[in-house]
Order: structure tokens, then C-alpha cells, then sequence
């Protein structure tokens, strides 16, 4: 496949949040994107066993409040808010740590429009990566559940695998990279701080990271 990339990026709006959480400083990672369905479609394809895997990774568990999920060889965590077909809260657990999600939906014009709040405690691996470690991830599954709701037709794994290799998905990988460093520099981060995590996040993404680096560990 082929995209063009700027316009499927351009359909985002990315915003980045420093706080504190706990007593500890904290971000909250947050994308936003119209898409070509009603509210109760768009529910169903985020939180349907039949439809993730179609758009995204096969899960496991028990997708109801309270319940445990697993995505395969990703993240897993448990449902901490539920009320159909507006919103959900979860943990993201991955690599040993815990972050959050939190996804809201609502009718727009005749579309459905989604929020998806990712906020985490800033540790090494942040400062070292940035915000675009979790929000690369997140644009990828954006586009992936476009194409997705768009043709009816499921993800193909090694064809979504082949093109992320290719020219056009590495400049994917790139100007979303982009896209979240200037969400973080308008933050109030420094630009030259903001730059070098975002150039270390985008070479992890393109297969680019020197070994000695730490990868994201974001599962995103």
C-alpha cells in the first residue's frame, strides 16, 4: 500500500500535558480524529474480540469493567471505567511499567470522533523518547483503524509489516515523529530537548536505534 502521509497525519490533532500525578511528574499524550461512521460503529470496533484483531492485534480476556485484556505481544491491563458507547479508561501495562489510557467518543456531524488520552509518569525511558514514543504507536493504529472502518476489509500482518519497512511507511514514522515534537515543544519543552527525543524515537521506529540505546518500551 501507498499513503499519502501528510494528509492521513493532517487528519489528527495532537496535543501533549505536563502535571503531576501522585506527587510525581507526569504527560498525557492526546490525538484526535474524525471518522466516517456512526458512534455505535465506532464503539464497536474498539472494544469488540471479533474487530480489534481486524485493525489492530488479537486480545485476549474479558473486555467488560474490571476486566483483564492482553494484546498479543503488546500491552495488558485492566478496564477501570466503561459506559457504552462513549467511553473507557484502562491500564496500559508493558515492559514491567504502568500508564494509562483513556478514550472518549461522540457524535460529530454526521462522523465519530475520537479522544484517546495516554498519560504516563515521566521516568528514564520518557526522557529519553519523548511523547512521540507513545503517539508514533497511536497514529499507526489511527490510520490502521481508518483503512480498517473505510474498506470493511481486516489489516494484513505481513503486508502492514512490509510497508512499515518501506520508503513510504519510514516517512510515515518520520513526519508523525515530527508531528508529536511539535506538540511537546508547544508544551512549553525545550526545542532542542524536544528534537533529540523525538529523532531518538523516530530512528527506534524506522529500525534506525544504535544498539546500545534503550528501545520505547511504550507497547503503543
Amino acid at each position: 500500500m501507498h499513503l499519502d502521509v501528510a494528509s492521513v497525519l493532517g487528519l489528527v490533532t495532537r496535543s501533549v500535558r505536563n502535571f503531576v500525578k501522585d506527587g510525581k511528574p507526569a504527560c498525557t499524550v492526546t490525538l484526535t480524529r474524525l471518522y466516517d461512521t456512526d458512534i455505535d460503529d465506532l464503539w464497536d470496533a474498539l472494544t469488540s474480540k471479533e474487530r480489534i484483531p481486524r485493525w489492530f492485534l488479537p486480545v485476549e480476556g474479558d473486555l467488560q469493567l474490571g476486566g483483564r485484556y492482553q494484546l498479543k505481544g503488546n500491552a495488558g491491563g485492566t478496564i477501570t471505567a466503561c459506559t457504552p458507547p462513549r467511553h473507557f479508561s484502562a491500564t496500559w501495562e508493558f515492559g514491567g511499567g504502568t500508564s494509562w489510557i483513556d478514550v472518549t467518543l461522540a457524535a460529530d456531524k454526521g462522523q465519530a470522533r475520537i479522544t484517546l488520552e495516554h498519560t504516563a509518569i515521566i521516568e528514564d525511558h520518557w526522557n529519553q523518547f519523548g511523547p512521540g514514543a507513545v503517539g508514533i504507536g497511536w497514529d499507526l493504529a489511527a490510520m490502521g483503524l481508518a483503512r480498517y472502518l473505510e474498506t470493511g476489509s481486516s489489516i494484513d500482518p505481513t503486508t502492514a509489516g512490509s510497508w512499515m519497512g518501506s520508503p513510504n511507511g519510514k516517512d510515515f514514522m518520520r513526519q508523525s515523529g515530527e508531528a508529536w515534537r511539535e506538540a511537546h515543544v508547544a508544551s512549553g519543552v525545550d526545542p532542542a530537548s524536544a528534537k533529540e527525543r523525538s529523532d531518538r524515537t523516530i530512528a527506534f521506529y524506522r529500525g534506525e536505534l544504535p544498539p546500545n540505546l534503550a528501545h520505547p518500551g511504550t507497547g503503543s
